[in-house]
């Protein structure tokens, strides 16, 4: 018996050792992945009130990578127009992603680096590219380096290989695949999504030859990229269909979540999209079913290992009576943490007070007059006038 304890002793020596080992070992996988940072550059690239839901589209999913962790400093955001102070708003600074109008996307912490006609395709390819003059505030720079995920949102009106930029330019697919290849060659990302929502968006993607890019689609070549959300108060429609479920899609994500690419492939079947999205994975060095959403819409989080026991039994109650009473006040609700999308979309639309459509009145007195000369003829009109 007492011999046997040595060798007991070696065995749980050995056992702990080699978890220990274990341990260490997932510790360095985590620091060599190569991945420690997430940035997002999201592009509006319309202009005009008819193109609300352009704009709607980015700033959907600006919420959406801000209430998944990535900070305004890692968010470049560039906005071709202010829908939010439009004249024609009939609720001024608010942009609307939704008819029942309860989801407010431009909310009251939105920081828009490029506005305007900041947005051209020069500045772009340069705060792609990096190279942008030295007076350059830190906001509108893209700080990222060879362990940053970079998510590319591109919404706008475009064609068969290129996208229009405020309808006086344009971007085609072979400047936007070699301004990647000199983001790639200046070691500027580890891996990079690009997903884009505007009409033939598979052509943008068909010139990209850099390593380590995976590109999504809401449309093949030759189909147009529909609308979606009509509302009759504000005149225009407020998103784009493919946009609009994929925004429905992320509001079911959260930070812990292990949801993958494949799954994102799947939001907009051609039954909800009418066109055809698409995707290309042939240049991306992973499989996307082990590629979680939160790799590029969410943030890197640092991560310490202990070997402590930490007890979260803790009462809940007994915790509260500690606190001072002030502590407990809870907060209002911030931009990012409005009413889920997925309860909104399933609501009734509100009924909205009647208005009279235009020429209404204008046709009524017309009405009038023309029963007024069939009564009485042009003989009476000395008694009126």
């Amino acid at each position: 018996m007492a011999a046997a304890l040595p060798a007991v002793a070696l065995l749980l020596g050995c056992c702990g050792a080699a978890l220990a080992s274990g341990v260490q070992d997932q510790a360095e996988q985590f620091f060599r992945s190569g991945h420690t940072n997430n940035w997002a550059v999201l592009v509006c690239t319309s202009r005009f009130w008819f193109n609300y839901r352009h704009v709607a589209n980015t700033l959907s999913v600006y919420r959406s990578v801000k209430r998944l962790g990535i900070p305004d400093s890692h968010i470049v955001l560039m906005l071709a127009d202010d829908m939010a102070c439009n004249p024609r708003n009939p609720k001024p600074a608010t942009v609307f992603s939704h008819k029942n109008m309860e989801l407010n996307v431009y909310g009251d912490d939105v920081e828009v680096d490029y506005r305007s006609y900041e947005v051209t395709v020069e500045n772009f390819l340069r705060v792609l590219t990096g190279r942008i003059p030295p007076s350059t505030p830190r906001s509108k720079r893209l700080l990222s380096d060879d362990r940053s995920n970079i998510l590319i949102y591109m919404t706008g009106h475009g064609g068969n290989g290129f996208l229009k930029f405020q309808d006086s330019e344009e971007i085609t697919n072979v400047e936007l695949a070699d301004a990647f290849e000199q983001m790639w060659q200046k070691r500027r990302y580890n891996e990079l999504l690009f997903i884009i929502d505007t009409c033939q968006g598979a052509s943008m993607y068909e010139r990209f030859y850099s390593p380590n890019i995976m590109a999504l689609a809401s449309s093949q070549v030759g189909e147009d990229s529909l609308s979606h959300q009509p509302d009759l108060g504000i005149g225009v429609h407020l998103m784009d269909r493919y946009t609009f479920y994929v925004l429905e899609f992320l509001e079911e994500i959260h930070p812990a979540s292990q949801t993958n690419m494949n799954d994102l492939f799947q939001v907009c079947p051609k039954s909800l999209c009418v066109s055809t999205p698409g995707h290309r994975t042939d240049l991306f060095q992973r499989d996307p079913q082990n590629v979680l959403i939160t790799d590029f819409f969410g943030s890197v989080r640092k991560v310490e290992i202990t070997t402590e026991t930490i007890s979260l039994d803790r009462d809940l109650t007994v915790f509260e009576n500690e606190l001072p009473k002030d502590e407990l006040a809870t907060e209002p609700l911030k931009y990012a943490d409005q009413l889920p999308v997925a309860q909104i979309i399933h609501q009734k639309p509100k009924q909205k007070d009647w208005h009279p459509p235009g020429g209404f009145i204008l046709g009524l007195w017309a009405l009038i007059i023309m029963v007024f000369f069939k009564t009485y003829g042009i003989k009476h009109m000395k008694h009126i006038f």
